[in-house]
């Protein structure tokens, strides 16, 4: 990646460049702020607040006078000057004359006016895509003119651009509005046009608003180009991470009264500018999403990642595949731009490799948690991982199939991998082989030549920080490791109690808990935008080559990833263009600047717009644990529960669940409004909590008759006023499943349930759905009662519906039960009037077809003998 190439080019600008090179344009004009110069403030009047804090640490300004408030009294004075103006054009002197300068120790009006033009010479940049076009100009003899809104005299003005890259300006005449007395959208044009001595079709302009920069000169002949930051949507983006964007609007309480924002805003307004050049609209949108949320972040990842390896004397920092490409990619070019003595190169790891290789397979318990880990896999897949032939341990013969997924099984397969000596050694055959495989391939990488290993991933819990440097311990090799991560969540404090040293960018152990807690809860996005277009690695060839698992997602999706790292190495060029072009010591993004991009990375990963969602509810998700599983991002059975859920039951729901819940959000417009609200503290979640806390309720009876106590959730209701329940519970031969769905006296309308079904013996699981009236007829309504269609009154808290789960099929060691539903509360006195129940008729026709649909004619054949034995008894 060359930073120096026009990477940054805005495409409008090739028009300029042409008619600049081909002679159809006779002088120049050009807009100045945000055109030819930019802040690294998100806002003009962000700058008075830095200045604010300026005064007050030099002892000028008054203690008790904080930057918010000195922000505003230098809006007000500025509003207070034109208001009293003739024309309501002013120079910054008269502003200052409605500032409360005796508060301003030792300072004159002159020294204080001074200040603000110094910080703006100071915090301004060059935007060097419009300055190549002040050279071409130049060069072609093509006369400059500068048009601008401002309060700056010709002597500041030239200040501020006295800039090596503008010397082409030197000869250029300014039209500033003070000057005047009019701006460009009321009278300044006129004046330009009658001055410059060129007819209006000979002038190009360009500038960045759309009023006094487009509108208003093209009206009157100019050639213009409309040079907008950010493009559509960019303040969006800028509001759901809470940043102000009213110019005059509140403080931005995390500005840096050194370095403001960094330039991280206008920086990724230029990004967005620049366009993607993608020809499919989902490819720019990812790409869009790399240049404006993964880009600002994993740069300054990259550039601290870099700073601590040169700081530390390391002299290759080792990046983990699958991630390790980018990383390393990212770490390099930020050493190379600072200067820094340390390079980054990738290194092929996974936790499912180094937990294999670090397995001690003389402790039960490692092994049992070995096999806890697999949950993703079957019996038959994890005997395969441990290269074990089925006929060996003859007692798993009837589990080859069943997934990992219940404790009871998870302890069986723990216990009959260690149970015999032979199976024991087998199991350290494996273990060795692949341990001995792992240090190979750091031996041939060279990641064993120096005394330490550092590591730098994306991170959360340092799992194979830990596991690798036990299997270092295991085989009396003496090398440190260390991490650098972009975050760690508290999982990582195992790694600093085993004494080794552990790094967070954005988040360490969990602080701050916002950031952490969102990159840790649905960090599949980051994973897979910034991994190699390949698979995990599950083991490694005798010659060392990485043998990988399949790849997660299509063409499609790769395509999509692709653009979505082009998008971050397009800011980070940007980024490192500013480091060796720009004037001066270009600040770093390794200490203040965290707090900002903790705002881009959490609000991204917690309220994605409905664009993110359209694109990434697509992707998949592997396991990276030996499983073949990929996973939809945003899941096809959660899809129809969307209207009947609360922003609540999105932060309750299980990670098998949804790895994003703000995705699911993202995809209705409502139900995003109210997760957005609740969010910002604008909506008390409490709001979607009936009065007296009742819960829905799961129990499920096993194949020995015994009921067992299942999950608990609470009953809320949501912006349609309908409601969402969903369970996980596994379990040993399960065949029934109770639910109490209201936890209170209710009628339900029951729209549907969809039961997943693991059932023991096969891998795969069935899907059964209630949906139709004559579903819920047909079930045992444990003290409720079927009304008709669908619904039903529950009499108590415990009233409960059951559902058969092995009439279409042998027991099920897990379930998940969803339930989409609306509720109607009943007093619990009882007193109230009731609906009456549905026919009896209706009711036995139900039972009858319930029994047909889930287990066929036998079942009905039983169901009629039921009925014809309760007749001879004389019970209904």
């Amino acid at each position: 990646m060359n930073p120096t190439a026009p990477i940054g080019r805005h495409a409008q600008l090739d028009g300029v460049r042409r008619m600049i090179g081909d002679g159809s344009c006779c002088a120049l004009s050009l807009d100045v702020f945000d055109t030819l110069l930019w802040r690294r403030v998100p806002r003009p009047t962000d700058l008075f607040a830095v200045l604010g804090a300026r005064l007050r640490r030099d002892g000028i300004g008054p203690g008790w006078m904080d930057e918010a408030a000195f922000r505003r009294i230098r809006i007000e004075a500025e509003q207070l000057a034109r208001r009293l103006a003739p024309t309501s054009e002013v120079s910054l002197f008269d502003i200052w004359r409605h500032m409360p300068v005796g508060t301003f120790t030792g300072a004159s009006l002159q020294q204080l006016v001074d200040f603000e033009v110094a910080l703006e010479r100071e915090l301004t940049e060059v935007d060097q895509d419009v300055a190549e076009l002040v050279g071409l100009a130049e060069s072609s003899e093509i006369p400059i003119l500068l048009v601008s809104d401002t309060y700056f005299t010709d002597i500041q003005l030239t200040e501020l651009l006295d800039r090596p890259g503008l010397s082409g300006l030197k000869a250029a005449r300014q039209f500033r509005s003070c000057q005047h007395g009019a701006d460009k959208a009321s009278g300044l044009w006129e004046i330009v046009l009658d001055s410059a001595g060129v007819r209006p079709e000979q002038l190009v302009h360009l500038g960045d608003h759309p009023e006094g920069d487009d509108r208003v000169p093209a009206e009157l002949g100019v050639r213009t180009v409309l040079y907008r930051r950010g493009g559509e949507g960019f303040a969006e983006l800028l509001e759901r991470e809470h940043n102000p964007v009213e110019p005059l609007g509140a403080h931005d309480p995390v500005l840096d009264a050194e370095h403001g924002d960094f330039g991280i805003t206008a920086l990724r307004a230029k990004a967005l500018q620049t366009g993607s050049g993608e020809a499919s609209l989902s490819a720019d949108a990812a790409w869009r999403f790399g240049a404006g949320v993964l880009g600002p972040v994993l740069t300054g990842f990259a550039e601290w990642a870099a700073r601590r390896g040169h700081e530390e004397g390391t002299p290759v920092l080792w990046c983990p595949m699958r991630e390790g490409e980018l990383l390393s990619e990212l770490v390099n070019a930020s050493a190379a731009a600072r200067g820094w003595n340390v390079r980054a190169a990738p290194v092929w790891l996974s936790r499912q490799v180094t937990s294999l290789a670090g397995l001690e397979v003389r402790d039960p318990q490692a092994v049992h948690d070995f096999v806890r880990r697999s949950y993703r896999l079957t019996v038959a897949q994890l005997l395969a991982t441990l290269k074990i032939r089925p006929g060996e341990v003859p007692s798993l013969a009837q589990h080859l199939h069943s997934p990992l997924d219940g404790a009871e099984l998870v302890d069986r397969v723990g216990v009959a991998l260690t149970e015999t000596p032979h199976l024991r050694n087998r199991l350290a055959t494996t273990v060795t082989a692949t341990r001995e495989r792992l240090l190979g391939h750091l031996r041939r990488t060279g990641a064993l030549d120096g005394p330490e290993i550092t590591l730098v991933d994306l991170g959360w819990g340092g799992t194979i920080q830990y596991q690798l440097a036990h299997v270092l311990r295991m085989s009396g090799i003496g090398n440190a490791v260390s991490g650098l991560y972009l975050a760690t969540d508290e999982r990582s404090t195992r790694v600093v109690g085993a004494g080794m040293r552990i790094e967070g960018y954005l988040g360490t152990a969990g602080h701050p808990s916002d950031l952490v807690r969102a990159v840790s809860r649905s960090p599949e996005i980051v994973e897979q935008s910034t991994s190699a277009l390949c698979g995990s690695l599950v083991d490694f060839e005798d010659s060392g080559a990485p043998v990988l698992g399949p790849a997660a997602g299509g063409q499609t999706q790769h395509q999509q990833r692709t653009a979505v790292q082009d998008g971050v190495r397009r800011f980070q060029a940007l980024w490192l263009r500013q480091i060796e072009g720009g004037e001066g010591v270009w600040p770093e993004l390794t200490g203040a600047a965290r707090q900002r991009l903790r705002s881009v990375l959490s609000a991204a990963l917690r309220t994605p717009n409905a664009e993110e969602a359209a694109l990434f509810g697509n992707w998949e998700h592997d396991d990276n644990f030996g499983s073949s599983v990929v996973t939809r991002l945003l899941p096809d059975d959660l899809l129809p529960a969307v209207p009947y859920m609360s922003p609540n039951d999105l932060d309750e729901l299980h990670m098998r669940d949804a790895f994003w819940p703000g995705l699911i959000a993202a995809s209705d417009p409502q139900l995003s409004a109210a997760r957005r609200a609740v969010e910002s503290g604008a909506l008390d979640g409490a709001a979607f909590e009936p009065h007296g806390r009742a819960e829905s309720e799961l129990r499920f009876r096993t194949a020995d008759g015994e009921w067992h106590d299942g999950p608990r959730k609470r009953v809320r209701v949501n912006h349609n006023g309908l409601s969402f329940a969903r369970f996980n519970a596994s379990g040993a031969g399960i065949t029934d499943v109770s639910l109490a769905i209201p936890g209170q006296p209710a009628v339900v309308r029951l729209d549907w349930v969809s039961v997943e079904v693991q059932r023991e013996g096969t891998p795969e699981r069935a899907v059964l759905h209630w949906d139709e009236p004559g579903h819920y007829a047909g079930l045992t309504h444990a003290e409720c009662t079927w009304l008709g269609g669908n619904l039903i009154e529950f009499e108590h808290p415990h009233s409960a519906v059951w559902l058969p789960i092995t009439s279409a099929g042998p027991p099920a060691s897990s379930v998940t039960v969803t339930v989409a539903f609306a509720m109607l509360p009943q007093s619990v006195s009882r007193l109230a009037p009731r609906m009456p129940p549905a026919p009896a008729v209706s009711r036995l026709r139900g039972r009858l077809l319930e029994e047909y649909r889930t287990a066929g004619v036998r079942a009905v054949a039983a169901g009629a003998a039921r009925v014809a034995a309760r007749q001879l008894k004389g019970e209904k």
